[in-house]
């Protein structure tokens, strides 16, 4: 056990305890499954059902991003813990995430096509939502590939190497 880690006694804890307890676990180490987060939690002294993980994890807003490789993926909480849009700072984790997840940009008339490791697609799309890009009128998000709408004037091929260049700047 972590020193420093708090231990609660085998029982039933608040979900705001419980949640934040989660959320230090998934920044800690990378949690595949939740069956490996009940266990985390348990090392801990924090019984938990997998079905009460399932809806904490749904109210963190915890994705699972699969490997770049298409391998096991790991359980994450988005940095602002929100879904609402709008969030401070939104170009800046904008570009962490597009730092992180770009694979390629490429486009079509006033679409930006993003490609990213499989599985990422809807967590990128969401930061793209969240950073409310005045140039961005929504975007489509699949497994690995992600369609963002230009708005007019500015087109597809502008939006995408606005984004590439996002990614760069936080290499």
């Amino acid at each position: 056990m972590a020193h420093g880690a708090v231990v609660t006694t085998v029982g039933t804890v608040s979900r705001t305890t419980r949640h934040a307890r989660i959320a230090e676990i998934l920044q800690r180490r990378p949690v595949r499954s939740q069956t490996e987060l009940a266990e985390a939690l348990a090392e801990e002294g924090i019984a938990v059902a997998v079905a009460t993980l399932s809806r904490d994890l749904d109210e963190l807003g915890a994705v699972k991003l699969r490997a770049a490789d298409g391998g096991a993926g790991r359980y994450i909480i988005p940095e602002d813990g929100s879904r609402a849009p709008g969030i401070p700072g939104g170009t800046d984790r904008l570009g962490r995430l597009l730092a992180d997840l770009l694979v390629s940009a490429d486009h079509s008339g006033n679409i930006a096509v993003l490609r990213t490791p499989p599985g990422a697609a809807n967590f990128l799309a969401s930061g793209l939502d969240r950073a409310n890009l005045d140039d961005v009128v929504g975007t489509i998000a699949g497994d690995d590939t992600i369609f963002v709408m230009a708005r007019e004037p500015v087109g597809g091929a502008e939006l995408a190497d606005r984004l590439a260049s996002l990614a760069r700047r936080q290499l």
